[in-house]
């Protein structure tokens, strides 16, 4: 039995410190995790070597600065992680190794405002078809993180409107989704995930503050402040989509007019084209036009622009981020659609913060969601099964990395 305050529980501490640099940040030199920890070299060299030894960790040569040096990063065979997804219209699923590879990864449509029932079927379904076909020992399954598009309330885990989801009225994600797969769960809103997958493997790495902006069926923000997820103490933190711009415009699903989404989200855009362009239209598509010259979608894209700026300018004056990521489909627009939202930001901003702010388009598109939920698995997951229980196992080479 550990003493607090013995050399034994001091010991421990130092290699749960390490262990979890390296589990969050993927891989790190030895001198990164150093810093990171505030260990001496000599005690992260001795810790390194430990972990080495009983297979938590693996040691490759690197370089850093022009210097050669070592990166540590967790064992393939260390654990799993899966992310799951659920869009409006779609399920996406990806099982990755605590090395933050991706095993494997699939998406497929689904109607997720229909019933939670069926959306939950589905995901138990892909999520055990992933683990078969990928080979893992399913005893390595460390977490699982669950994204939805819709307000979790922090303290409960209910989601929460009722406009937004309606078939998930009351429903408790991630206690559902841990019962039918017998692992611990942790969920958050797809905005969220966004923020946190483009903060560690996309457009946000190396800034501690950033808003990320995602425009589908709806319209959220997945707000990070000095390095962390702010949701708010009942989870709504990020809500932009219902931010006012006009108190005479559309009815929006949230009962009040003119909100932001009924300007830029897609069910509110789309028929602006219907007369020209016909009823087949997606966002995906638009967009296309828009970039091969289309003046009709160029024109949307541009006014959906600006009335994401106005939005974003809000959070300028109260937040002051220092990024703001776009994510979606609009996010391949490029300048057309990031132009007019700089704009709009110089229009409304405070001038201080609107030239502090960089606008960048998401790196990791439609996987941004899953990649974020893979990290919040990461990041919510303790250490004591990776200390205590490896070596057991087996883990096939991985294929595509988080990056």
């Amino acid at each position: 039995m550990e003493t607090p305050g013995s050399q034994s529980s001091l010991h421990r501490a130092n290699l749960e410190r390490v262990v979890r640099a390296v589990r969050l940040a993927g891989s790190l030199t030895q001198a990164e995790i150093a810093r990171a920890t505030g260990l001496s070299a000599a005690t992260v060299s001795n810790i390194v070597r430990e972990l080495k030894d009983g297979g938590t960790v693996e040691v490759t040569p690197t370089s850093a600065g022009g210097r050669r040096a070592r990166s540590v990063s967790l064992s393939g065979d260390a654990g799993i992680v899966i992310g799951v997804d659920f869009g409006h219209t779609h399920l996406r699923v990806a099982v990755g190794n605590l090395a933050h590879q991706v095993l494997a990864e699939e998406s497929e449509p689904l109607d997720v405002d229909a019933s939670a029932a069926q959306g939950f079927d589905r995901a138990e379904e892909l999520v055990e078809r992933l683990i078969v076909a990928t080979g893992v020992d399913r005893a390595k399954v460390a977490g699982v993180g669950l994204g939805v598009p819709g307000p979790i309330d922090v303290e409960s885990g209910t989601l929460g409107s009722t406009s937004i989801l309606p078939g998930w009225s009351g429903t408790k994600p991630a206690e559902e989704l841990a019962r039918r797969l017998g692992v611990p769960v942790h969920v958050d809103n797809d905005a969220n995930l966004g923020a946190l997958g483009e903060l560690v493997w996309g457009s946000g790495r190396g800034v501690k503050d950033l808003a990320y902006i995602k425009v589908a069926s709806g319209v959220g923000a997945g707000l990070v402040i000095s390095g962390k997820i702010y949701r708010g103490p009942g989870g709504t933190a990020g809500e932009i989509g219902h931010i006012t711009l006009d108190e005479s415009g559309p009815v929006c699903r949230c009962g009040n007019r003119g909100c932001l989404e009924t300007f830029t989200a897609a069910r509110y855009v789309l028929p602006l084209l219907t007369s020209s362009h016909g009823t087949d239209l997606t966002m995906e598509k638009v967009v296309r036009l828009a970039r091969d010259g289309d003046p009709g979608c160029r024109r949307v894209v541009a006014d959906v622009g600006r009335h994401i700026g106005s939005g974003v300018a809000n959070l300028c004056n109260l937040l002051n981020p220092s990024r703001v990521v776009l994510g979606g489909d609009l996010a391949e627009a490029g300048e057309l659609v990031l132009g007019p939202i700089r704009e709009s930001v110089g229009r409304y901003a405070i001038p201080s913060a609107g030239r502090q702010l960089s606008v960048l388009p998401g790196a990791l598109g439609g996987r941004a969601e899953v990649l974020g939920a893979l990290a919040l698995a990461l990041s919510e997951m303790g250490d004591s099964m990776l200390l205590d229980g490896s070596g057991a196992g087996s883990v096939p080479a991985a294929t595509p990395a988080f990056t």
